[in-house]
């Protein structure tokens, strides 16, 4: 997951599992602090109390919503550079290719983590180290994959890598904010273009 191990995560059982689908829809759609348990146990066609039962809190609901969603991203993306030719520059494009696919059918409303981020900035909630740490996860992520790319040192690759970072959040939040048209697009241009100046061609 890229967040601490002291993170806690439950046994999904059926009913579970429909809470927690519900859950998804609704903190997506309506936002976190605007989504109560009752509404969500009524979604999901279960008891308050069997929610309660399963998940333990509110809070521990938002934990598996948004580690649930950055687990299914993360195989989505990984099934995506598998596939990917194996040249850096084309492994890093596929990212922001990925990221538009993504949020064609997972994302109207932008980035579920930055979303969240916005209600949730208290390191002490216990979803608070899911965001951050898929967040810092997705930094290594271009950081290793910009030090594959021929010509720049250490240092300039990890400078390389921040910026491939900004572009794509940057994309996903106007994604969100519906801006200008396609930002995920536009920034895997500017990624490319840039990439381009790295290796010289």
């Amino acid at each position: 997951m890229g967040t601490s191990e002291e993170l806690r995560r439950i046994t999904m059982t059926p009913a579970a599992r429909r809470a927690l689908a519900a859950a998804g829809r609704l903190f997506y759609d309506r936002g976190i602090h605007a989504v109560g348990v009752d509404l969500i146990a009524a979604e999901a066609g279960v008891t308050k109390k069997t929610l309660y039962d399963r998940f333990g809190s509110k809070e521990q609901v938002v934990v598996e919503y948004l580690a649930d969603r950055d687990e299914r991203w993360r195989a989505f993306l990984a099934e995506r550079l598998d596939a990917a030719p194996p040249v850096p520059r084309a492994r890093i494009l596929t990212v922001f290719d990925a990221s538009r696919d993504w949020m064609s059918d997972h994302g109207s409303k932008g980035c579920s983590m930055v979303n969240a981020h916005a209600e949730i900035s208290d390191p002490s909630h216990p979803a608070h180290a899911v965001i951050t740490g898929q967040k810092q996860w997705m930094l290594d992520l271009f950081t290793r994959l910009a030090r594959d790319v021929e010509g720049p040192g250490p240092d300039a690759a990890d400078r390389l890598g921040r910026t491939l970072m900004l572009l794509h959040e940057g994309a996903l939040v106007a994604h969100g904010l519906k801006v200008f048209p396609d930002p995920v697009a536009h920034a895997r241009e500017e990624a490319d273009a840039l990439l381009a100046g790295a290796t010289g061609s």
